[in-house]
C-alpha cells in the first residue's frame, strides 16, 4: 500500500501523459492534483505528512504551476533535478547534524550495522540523488519529451530500484545479529 500511495503521483502523470496524446501540461496538472490527493490522504488516514511527500509537493506545486501558467515544460522537467539535488544536500547534511544520519534514523530501529556502514549507505544515497538529478538534467537537454519521460518514469525508478537492491546485499553482509535469546540456558 505505502508502494503505491509513495509512486500515485508518477502513476498520474504517466497515464495522463500517454492517454492525452503526450500532453505534457495536462499530465503535469493530472501530478498536481494526485499530489495533492496523496498528501491529503495521508494527512487524513494518519494525522500526518511525511516531509518527503510534503517537499515534493511544494516543488511540484510551483514547477508544475510556472509549467502550466508559462505554458513551458522546461520547469516540470527542471523539478526532477531539483527535488534530487534538495534530497541529496538533506542526506549530505544528516551528516553534520546530530548523531545519526538519515539513514540510521529511518532504519536503525530494525537494523543494527557498525557506524561505518550507516556512514557508507547514508553517502551512496547522496551520490545516488546528485547523479540522478544530473542524469534527468542531461536526458532532458538532449533527448525529445518522450524519452525523457520514460526516463523519468522508468529510469529513475529502475536506478532507485537497483540502489535499494544493491544496499540490501551490502546490508545483509554487514548487519549485526540481535542479541540472541539463550534458549540453550531454559
Amino acid at each position: 500500500m505505502k508502494f503505491l500511495v509513495d509512486f500515485f503521483p508518477i502513476i498520474i502523470f504517466y497515464a495522463a501523459y500517454k492517454f492525452s496524446g503526450n500532453d505534457i501540461f495536462i499530465a503535469t496538472g493530472a501530478a498536481i492534483a494526485a499530489t495533492v490527493l496523496q498528501v491529503a490522504f495521508s494527512w487524513f488516514k494518519f494525522r500526518r505528512v511525511e516531509k518527503m511527500h510534503l517537499i515534493t509537493a511544494v516543488l511540484l506545486i510551483v514547477f508544475g504551476g510556472l509549467t502550466i501558467a508559462l505554458h513551458d515544460p522546461l520547469f516540470i522537467k527542471w523539478k526532477v533535478s531539483v527535488v534530487n539535488w534538495l534530497f541529496g544536500a538533506v542526506f549530505l547534511g544528516s551528516e553534520f547534524i546530530g548523531k545519526k544520519n538519515l539513514i540510521e534514523r529511518m532504519m536503525s530501529t530494525t537494523i543494527t550495522v557498525s557506524k561505518p556502514i550507516w556512514l557508507r549507505l547514508n553517502m551512496s544515497w547522496v551520490i545516488f540523488f546528485f547523479a540522478v538529478g544530473f542524469a534527468n538534467l542531461y536526458v532532458f537537454k538532449h533527448y525529445d519529451q518522450n524519452t525523457w519521460v520514460n526516463f523519468k518514469v522508468y529510469g529513475l525508478l529502475g536506478l532507485t530500484v537497483l540502489l535499494v537492491i544493491g544496499q540490501a546485499f551490502y546490508l545483509a553482509r554487514h548487519i549485526k545479529p540481535e542479541q540472541q535469546i539463550e534458549e540453550n540456558d531454559s
